[in-house]
């Protein structure tokens, strides 16, 4: 009796170890399957790029459960689908290999004689070593501005380096693509949107492939925050679509009048959200049906204006800024663009004190914007002219809304707190590491203030210029090879074919050299900024998070009695207090033309009221108070201003029980009196 269970011990002991051999011979047990390199494919093309980077990518999130990883808000993967095709030269990818993808257009052959657009952007003559793989002796380069920069292998060793979200937008121009001579496919926008989206699904099924199949590769295309933070914790790449083009939808305008309508706006955002879009500019680069533009310089503004006016019929047209914030100086050095103008034609002259573009958001833009917040979409408010920006911030905080995107640099920095307040992000451009630095830690104290990380956008096949090797005995040089942020990985120097890539000798010639950029702004700049880009996945995912779970407030006085001091008379329409709560902007209340005025809301109940917006029309208030009652008799003032500028202006307070709300208009700010297009009062 006591030898039997030594004796089963001896059995199970027996079995364990003859389970063990079988299994050394069948395959891997369990956890060493668990530990195998899911990172690196199964199936790579043969020939292709090289990787360079050694070591597990991270994956979960820190101990606060925040993700990390870095953030390119602003991309163009497909740039080379969109200009008619052949602007932009070399495919992200090719099912028939690298050295399909990698080919340069068959204009520029033998020698880049005929690369018109190369010489525009890049100056000489455009004579470059039209060969790609395997020697790429002219390109890619950091100032080529024609050629593929996004091979799927450079964007998969930008992935392994720590990037963790990219933002791919959708682009193209209609105007630059009917003006180029070199095409070899339609100008529409949104037929090359559709393509561009299409493309994108198509290179995931690519690199899933790699990887054994639906699911398995490192590049997860996302549709909200959610869905990208899981993709993030499993240390895989989350990719979002976004879209920057110059008429959205159809929406141009010729002479000043509109290509479009409310019902195309519909239609074009419910297309572009099924397409997985979830972020978006209203206009770039010309002044469209939407908003008008913030100005480029030199004399790529002259070619850009010369563009405007051969889409438009219009140049561009100035006034004087109304604030501290200005759009860039016109580009007025002398094109060869203007060479396309009709005979008789010419740029006009800008007066030095007028910088402010006069178009800002249209009654169409706001329409297009409010949808976008429908649909719970982020806007990208970089290119907008200033005063287009003014208004589309004004919107988004009477709502506190936060889905506001500055992704690349093309903002005035003085907004750049109140994209913070609202909970938005603020990108840079893909400046050298010099530049890059300096801007960082100038805007330090306000991502400290608001607790947020920072993004890059690298606008790579965006036609930008990107940086410059700084030499190879330059001071606080990349040393290769170096370890990636989170200190996993060892990223080498950068080869494809028989070319191998050093920052800095070679400057950021293309996206697998993103590491290595990140790298030298450490060395330049210091930790604290690569620290706070490596926040910036999280900090992108909070605003689209915040921008997906905001619910719009009710306006309490919609539809309330309304009193005034008095209403303009006017014969064939009616300025009565009642159209300053009908829920449309297109009526108004106006008063007579004095300064002491009052509106008087009485919104049947008492509620708790913490804001109040009001919709100025031309004739706006300079200095005002908001007062509250609970009888209407007895009155406290809950917010007053002697600095009104018009616009729409979002009073905030402390929510105070209220049965009637007031305006009381103390001083105007034009010849006339006070008009409302529309007065909300919100709980909070």
């Amino acid at each position: 009796m006591t030898g039997r269970p030594y004796r089963r011990r001896k059995d199970v002991t027996l079995m364990s170890l003859l389970l063990l051999v079988l299994a050394m011979f069948l395959g891997p047990t369990p956890s060493s399957a668990a530990g195998a390199d899911w990172w690196v494919p199964t199936a790579r093309p043969a020939p292709d790029s090289q990787i360079n980077v050694t070591g597990e990518p991270f994956t979960g999130t820190n101990a606060q459960g925040e993700v990390r990883g870095f953030v390119d808000a602003h991309n163009h993967l497909f740039a080379n689908e969109g200009f008619g095709g052949r602007l932009i030269c070399g495919k992200t990818f090719s099912e028939a290999g690298v050295a399909d993808a990698l080919k340069d257009c068959p204009e520029h052959y033998p020698d880049g004689s005929l690369a018109i657009f190369d010489y525009i952007t890049n100056g000489g003559d455009g004579k470059h070593d039209p060969a790609g793989w395997p020697t790429f002796k002219d390109w890619p380069a950091y100032d080529s501005l024609t050629h593929q920069q996004n091979y799927y292998a450079w964007v998969e060793r930008a992935w392994r380096g720590g990037q963790r979200v990219l933002v791919n937008d959708l682009v193209t121009n209609g105007v630059i693509c009917s003006i180029y001579p070199f095409k070899d496919r339609s100008c529409d926008e949104m037929t090359s949107i559709r393509l561009q989206a299409k493309l994108t699904y198509d290179l995931q099924a690519y690199v899933d492939k790699m990887y054994g199949g639906t699911g398995k590769g490192w590049f997860r295309i996302v549709t909200d925050s959610a869905q990208a933070r899981q993709v993030v914790e499993q240390g895989k790449l989350a990719v979002v679509l976004g879209v920057e083009t110059s008429e959205p939808f159809g929406c141009k305008q010729v002479l000043d009048i509109a290509q479009c309508s409310k019902a195309d706006i519909d239609k074009g955002l419910d297309e572009l959200y099924a397409l997985g879009v979830r972020s978006m500019f209203l206009c770039h680069k010309f002044d469209n049906a939407l908003c008008g533009v913030r100005f480029d310089e030199g004399g790529l503004g002259t070619a850009i204006n010369v563009g405007q006016f051969l889409s438009t019929g219009t140049f561009w047209k100035t006034e004087k800024c109304t604030g501290p914030q200005h759009d860039n100086p016109i580009g007025t050095a002398a094109s060869k663009a203007e060479e396309d103008l009709p005979a008789g034609v010419q740029v006009p002259a800008y007066d030095d004190d007028a910088q402010c573009n006069a178009r800002g958001l249209t009654d169409l833009g706001e329409y297009a914007a409010r949808g976008m917040m429908k649909r719970k979409m982020m806007l990208e408010i970089d290119h907008m002219s200033v005063k287009a920006t003014g208004r589309v911030l004004d919107i988004f905080e009477s709502a506190s809304y936060p889905g506001v995107l500055s992704s690349h640099s093309w903002m005035d920095l003085n907004w750049t707190e109140r994209v913070y307040g609202l909970g938005g992000f603020v990108a840079q451009y893909m400046y050298g590491s010099e530049k890059f630095s300096t801007e960082a830690k100038r805007t330090n104290a306000l991502r400290d203030k608001y607790d947020v990380g920072y993004g890059f956008g690298t606008d790579m096949n965006g036609v930008g210029g990107w940086p410059a090797p700084r030499g190879a005995d330059a001071a606080n040089k990349v040393t290769y090879p170096f370890k990636s942020v989170d200190g996993g990985s060892v990223i080498d120097k950068q080869t494809t074919g028989r070319r191998t890539w050093d920052l800095n000798t070679d400057g950021a010639a293309h996206y697998g050299l993103v590491p290595d950029w990140i790298e030298d702004i450490r060395r330049v700049g210091g930790q604290g900024v690569v620290d706070d880009l490596f926040r910036g996945a999280e900090s992108y995912l909070d605003t689209w998070g915040a921008t997906q779970r905001h619910q719009a407030g009710a306006n309490l006085a919609k539809g309330a009695s309304v009193t005034a001091s008095s209403s303009e008379s006017n014969p064939v329409t009616s300025y009565a207090p009642g159209r300053a709560v009908d829920g449309d902007t297109g009526t108004r209340w106006a008063s007579d033309w004095s300064d002491d005025q009052w509106l008087r809301i009485d919104l049947g109940s008492t509620n708790r009221v913490g804001s109040v917006t009001l919709d100025w029309e031309r004739a706006y208030a300079t200095s005002y108070r908001v007062e509250l009652s609970t009888d209407g008799v007895s009155w406290r003032t809950a917010w007053s201003t002697t600095s009104g500028d018009g616009g729409l202006d979002t009073a905030r307070f402390t929510g105070t029980p209220a049965r009637y709300v007031r305006f009381v208009g103390l001083d105007r700010g034009t010849d006339w009196g006070y008009s409302l297009r529309e007065v909300g009062v919100h709980s909070s």
